[in-house]
């Protein structure tokens, strides 16, 4: 009875040439920039430098894993009050 390898989520093609490497690296680069600030795209955009209408058209195109928008913050709630 042989045993089967592990099952694992089939990686990426590798880029191709040039142009294929660099996209890689970008989409690698705002993934680790989105991850460090927590999704928030503006903070990334800073961190970047870049404008973040043109980090949002990047994210697209490169097909980035960005995380989701951190969820809008509320008021906070004063238990004392009321």
């Amino acid at each position: 009875m042989a045993t089967m390898p592990p099952l694992t989520a089939p990686s990426p093609p590798r880029p191709v040439g040039y142009h294929g490497a660099v996209s890689e690296f970008k989409r690698r680069l705002i993934e680790a920039t989105l991850h460090q600030v927590r999704g928030n795209r503006t903070h990334a955009a800073r961190a970047l430098g870049l404008q973040r209408t043109y980090l949002l058209r990047l994210i697209r195109e490169l097909g980035v894993a960005a995380p989701p928008p951190p969820p809008p913050r509320r008021a906070a709630i004063d238990p004392t009050s009321g």
